[in-house]
């Protein structure tokens, strides 16, 4: 039976290569039972000086996590969803807080539960195969994995019209945003883990002499539109913008907010504005999982995944289906702290 992480030492590094192909590598709960086990081994281990974390085959380094589990679970009691937001965030702040150097290797499709798992590594490595997107407001999720804390310190309103739009970011514009550190060809891939298992105390310098300059980053020419559109924390006011703009990447960018979840939208810009203020990532993580936990069980979420992930119909019927009939009451009881006992806690 096939392993969905493979788990092994190289010489002086901890490998944890992601094994779903057929799911494009996304997230189940034994996954990430598995790495935050073997992370919290190799950690005490003074034999492993470095962890790498990749894919073992396929198309793709991480789709996300088991959006269909979510799904079912939350139309039920969503304890199933609530446990596996809860590991996972475990996971992603074990590898934010992580003494020891991880590289992540994002060749291919990097999205969700993908960015979560590669945005808390210190070298994190592009390629011209990378597709890069937190693209959960057209399921009525939102950015989560830490979206909250990566996505406001990027530059300018980049992470808004990110986390809004859903829009995907080839490998160049990883690099020059700033959410890879390398730009390397794919065919040297297989070099770089090699060499930085036989010295992981050069990883900075075997990654450097291995990099390539990196193709035009397309996002850059239209950073200062993004900044000037995407400027307000209100969601109205973005689409009004958009809309006066008159200019026709306006007008395309107007188009696939008006497929999104209204709510999910006026999440994501709270989860940001908040999140550009937090000092702590774990406080990140509980604020996520609080939002969560309850996202999870409401209409958008369940409507988004039956329209664009079971029947393919892309035509979810939102509700509420406006972003005036989106009130700041609705909002803040999405972002109510859990009481005590049910708060997400970070491993201790």
């Amino acid at each position: 039976m096939s392993q969905d992480v493979i788990i092994s030492t190289d010489s002086h590094v901890g490998r944890l290569s992601l094994n779903r192909p057929k799911a494009i590598h996304a997230l189940n709960l034994p996954m990430c039972q598995a790495m935050i086990d073997a992370l919290l081994k190799w950690r005490d281990d003074e034999a492993v000086e470095a962890v790498l974390i990749d894919h073992a085959e396929g198309r793709g380094f991480c789709a996300g996590g088991d959006i269909r589990m979510l799904a079912d679970s939350g139309a039920k009691d969503g304890r199933d969803a609530r446990l596996f937001f809860h590991t996972e965030y475990r996971l992603n702040h074990l590898l934010f807080t992580y003494p020891k150097p991880v590289v992540a290797f994002m060749d291919g499709i990097t999205m969700g539960g993908g960015v979560g798992i590669s945005q808390p590594a210190k070298y994190r490595v592009a390629t011209e195969n990378t597709r890069f997107a937190m693209p959960e407001t057209g399921i009525g999720l939102f950015p989560d994995v830490g979206g909250g804390w990566y996505l406001p310190r990027l530059e300018g309103r980049v992470g808004a019209y990110l986390a809004l739009t859903g829009a995907r970011l080839d490998g160049a514009e990883c690099l020059a945003l700033g959410l890879a550190t390398h730009y390397l060809p794919s065919e040297n891939l297989a070099e770089a883990k090699a060499r930085i298992a036989a010295d992981p105390t050069r990883i900075g310098g075997i990654l450097g002499e291995l990099s390539v300059t990196a193709p035009p980053a397309a996002i850059t020419q239209h950073v200062d539109r993004i900044n000037r559109l995407f400027a307000s924390d209100t969601y109205e006011d973005i689409l009004a913008a958009l809309e006066s703009d008159g200019g026709e990447w306006a007008a395309k960018e107007l188009a696939t907010l008006h497929g999104k979840s209204p709510q999910t939208c006026k999440v994501a810009l709270r989860q940001l504005r908040e999140g550009s203020e937090m000092h702590d990532f774990a406080a990140q993580m509980a604020q996520e999982y609080a939002i969560g936990s309850r996202v999870v069980a409401m209409h958008d979420f369940i409507e988004g995944v039956r329209a664009l992930i079971v029947d393919k119909d892309n035509s979810p019927q939102w509700n509420p289906p406006t972003p005036e009939a989106v009130t700041d009451d609705w909002i803040d009881a999405i972002f109510e702290p859990l009481p005590e006992n049910e708060k997400w806690t970070p491993l201790t």
